[in-house]
């Protein structure tokens, strides 16, 4: 492999956690008397901040009513999300072999640093990553690089022997942003054509192929 530092998305690239966010947003909804979401119209936000997320799926931008959001939301992520996020088949086994081979991971998301480590955590594989940065770990979301490039620095590696790997056009405009190589995934929500209009080294059915040649 021509990369020594391989970093990954989380939600839909490592793991699943439809359910806990599902749940959490409905629960936030229920609260402020607004009408529920259906879950694809969800699963279609992730990998936005909260704020983003919030305005697609109801066109409010009241920031008072964002803030009491979010609140709402992480009172419930905090109940349900860990124990209700599911890794991909093939995580496991792709983070450990990269590990024997020697290169660094990490894991660079708009979700909580905090929350990451509590799956990986529940998962036991919290070992296997070398670096996390979570949303509140940076000052701008993705696709700003701020956080890719802080894992970079934190890791000593040098941006042409990094791959960062995503499921979504965003993954793929902060890889851009930071001017490093960019694998997707397509276990998301987002097709394989929407890729095309970005630059990819590789568009992957799954984490198992990061090792095909």
């Amino acid at each position: 492999m021509k990369y020594d530092t391989i970093i990954f998305d989380f939600d839909y690239t490592l793991a699943d956690a439809t359910e806990g966010i599902v749940s959490s947003f409905n629960h936030a909804f229920n609260r402020l008397e607004i009408p529920g979401c259906d879950c694809e119209s969800i699963r279609k936000t992730v990998g936005l901040s909260l704020d983003e997320a919030f305005v697609q799926l109801t066109g409010n931008k009241d920031k008072a009513l964002i803030n009491s959001f979010k609140n709402l939301f992480r009172e419930k992520a905090d109940e349900v999300m860990s124990k209700n996020t599911v890794l991909f088949e093939d995580t496991v086994s792709t983070l450990q072999r990269l590990k024997c081979d020697g290169i660094n991971t990490g894991i660079v998301t708009t979700k909580f640093h905090y929350r990451i480590i509590e799956t990986l955590n529940t998962h036991g594989i919290l070992d296997l990553v070398d670096v996390i940065v979570g949303g509140e770990d940076v000052k701008l979301p993705k696709p700003s690089p701020e956080g890719l490039l802080l894992a970079i620095d934190s890791l000593n590696a040098q941006s042409n022997g990094v791959l960062y790997v995503g499921d979504s056009v965003i993954d793929a405009k902060t890889a851009l942003a930071a001017s490093v190589d960019f694998a997707a995934v397509i276990t998301g929500t987002t097709k394989e054509n929407e890729f095309l209009k970005y630059p990819c080294v590789r568009i992957l059915k799954n984490l198992s192929e990061l090792f095909n040649q």
